[in-house]
């Protein structure tokens, strides 16, 4: 894979609205009877406007419609939102712009006035290719309702995408390999494979935390991980970050700004971000509640709360937890020291050394990867890397 040595510089803007709340969901997204559209316009606008007066130099490489379901927003919001970056910042010649949609907001003429606003990737938010799991995940649309949806996709947009999620109540192996097969005979250049994982504040915690709702244990998860990496891999789409799998050339640009530790702003309620400014590395994130949000940003400019320097120490810590999530690993030197250029505590070698004897990392010239074994683990990998 080649590895390209600019981070980017990426634009995130957050949708909160959705047509239902999932029971899996642990997002920022929010049911609402009505929505103005002219106000939410205008508020997204104003806050853009607000991180651009602060980064007015940078390139722009990609803007992510991310919610929430942004197949909910008003064409006309996404054109100004892609019009108005524009205008701020200068715009890569090949810039990535994608809008995350659900099969049941998906309208041929929607797509198609999307794709004149600017959008050149769509991501597909299909969850699964049966529909007793449809059901179960409490999805709004059937299989053939997916299926609609990639076929327009396909027809509308030049890059375009889904997500998957496996390890479901009573999923085998094999029923997993032959719905991943099949959805490869679907795709594109790019997958989105997550496992499903119970987090607090969704309504599958109760039930889960009852016996109501019962995952595949620890060894079905990983044989489940396994296949997934040897199926895509066979497939020509193998995995470049833990839960993305793509042909060489079509991976996630605006993905790969985070975990190659780039800048980026995030606009929206609940939206995060990572801005270096004045030589110092800042953590950015704005109110979650999307009235708050809103009230804030006609008031002030911005609904952003109290900025937060990252230290030196936590700089290589976010580093290294984003960039070994990456196949292609993460650069030494970027570890070695912060953003600024100022020594951080780097890794310790009687922490690391296990690890690669192990078979967990591995050093590979200049870069530090985890092998598959280190992948299946990561969470434990890091936490003993990190001390």
């Amino acid at each position: 894979m080649t590895i390209v040595a600019d981070q980017g510089f990426a634009l995130y803007v957050h949708w909160p609205f959705c047509l239902s709340k999932c029971p899996y969901c642990d997002f920022n997204s929010h049911v609402r009877d009505s929505i103005d559209q002219d106000r939410w316009r205008s508020a997204l606008l104003t806050e853009l406007d607000h991180f651009a007066n602060e980064t007015t130099d940078r390139r722009l490489t990609s803007i992510f419609f991310g919610g929430g379901t942004p197949s909910l927003m008003a064409p006309a919001t996404v054109a100004a939102v892609i019009n108005r970056a524009a205008g701020r910042w200068q715009a890569a010649a090949d810039i990535e712009i994608t809008l995350e949609a659900n099969p049941t907001s998906v309208e041929a003429n929607r797509f198609a006035d999307y794709r004149a606003a600017g959008v050149n990737r769509v991501s597909l938010g299909v969850q699964a290719l049966d529909d007793d799991a449809l059901h179960t995940l409490g999805r709004g649309h059937d299989k053939a309702d997916a299926l609609r949806a990639l076929t327009l996709a396909a027809r509308t947009f030049p890059r375009w995408s889904f997500d998957l999620i496996y390890a479901r109540p009573g999923q085998s192996v094999a029923d997993w390999r032959q719905e991943l097969n099949a959805a490869l005979t679907l795709a594109d250049g790019h997958l989105s494979l997550y496992q499903l994982t119970i987090e607090p504040g969704t309504a599958f915690h109760p039930l889960a935390a009852r016996g109501a709702l019962v995952l595949p244990d620890e060894d079905a998860q990983a044989a489940l991980f396994e296949t997934t990496a040897e199926v895509t891999d066979a497939a020509g789409l193998p995995a470049y970050e833990i839960s993305n799998h793509a042909r060489p050339g079509e991976e996630s640009r605006h993905n790969l700004t985070y975990w190659r530790y780039g800048d980026y702003v995030g606009v929206g309620p609940g939206a995060h971000g990572r801005l270096t400014l004045g030589g110092r590395k800042w953590a950015t994130r704005t109110h979650r509640a999307p009235e708050i949000w809103l009230e804030r940003t006609e008031r002030l400019g911005h609904g952003e709360h109290p900025r937060e320097q990252i230290n030196p120490d936590l700089q290589w810590r976010e580093k290294l937890l984003m960039g070994l999530r990456l196949t292609e690993g993460v650069a030494l030197d970027r570890i070695a020291t912060a953003g600024d250029d100022t020594p951080s505590n780097g890794l310790d070698q009687s922490q690391l050394a296990p690890l690669v004897d192990g078979g967990f990392l591995q050093r590979d010239g200049l870069r530090l990867k985890a092998t598959p074994a280190g992948r299946l683990r990561l969470n434990a990998v890091l936490a003993a890397l990190m001390g």
